[in-house]
């Protein structure tokens, strides 16, 4: 039986970081699922049940679900857990706030471009409204040599005097110790 459980738990992790990696390269969908399998092996009332129920409310979320969010949220917020109950009111505050309108200048559309087709060196746009060739930035010349005909490259004894000065104040805290 305790064998039983700890693999349950095992199993309930192994799910809990499946469902971690998916969300973070946006498959949200299969992050839900992992973390709906995970949740059943771990147990809802559980500190790790309770982590997982976070993780897959903010799935819920990203997927467009957020009916179901909300929903998971207020059942997390009488967790027997302080801490889970603390950051699922957060989530639920943030899913529940109302959404704010911007101005079209403020923000700028980013199209689909997975279905661009290439052909010949010209994109084609035409689904967004242009067809160009890509454009080909100048390359820069390379710097031109300084002429040092026109520097004044003379001595100026800096070097010299540097030097003198540092072997002075060496000599004086040799001579003062």
């Amino acid at each position: 039986m305790v064998s039983e459980q700890s693999e349950k738990l095992e199993q309930a992790k192994a799910l809990f970081a499946s469902g971690q990696m998916a969300f973070e390269r946006g498959n949200y969908r299969e992050a839900v699922v992992a973390f709906e399998a995970g949740t059943r092996l771990a147990g809802r009332a559980t500190a790790l049940g309770g982590t997982i129920q976070l993780w897959l409310m903010n799935a819920y979320s990203a997927a467009n679900r957020q009916q179901e969010a909300i929903a998971l949220g207020d059942k997390l917020v009488k967790h027997p857990d302080r801490e889970i109950r603390k950051q699922s009111k957060r989530v639920v505050e943030i899913l529940q706030a109302p959404k704010l309108k911007r101005r079209a200048d403020w923000t700028t559309p980013i199209p689909d471009l997975s279905n661009l087709e290439s052909s010949e060196g010209t994109l084609n746009l035409s689904k967004y409204g242009s067809t160009q060739k890509p454009q080909k930035t100048p390359l820069r010349p390379d710097p031109q040599p300084e002429n040092l005909s026109q520097m004044n490259t003379r001595d100026n004894g800096f070097l010299g005097m540097a030097i003198a000065v540092i072997t002075l104040a060496i000599a004086g805290i040799w001579f003062f110790r």
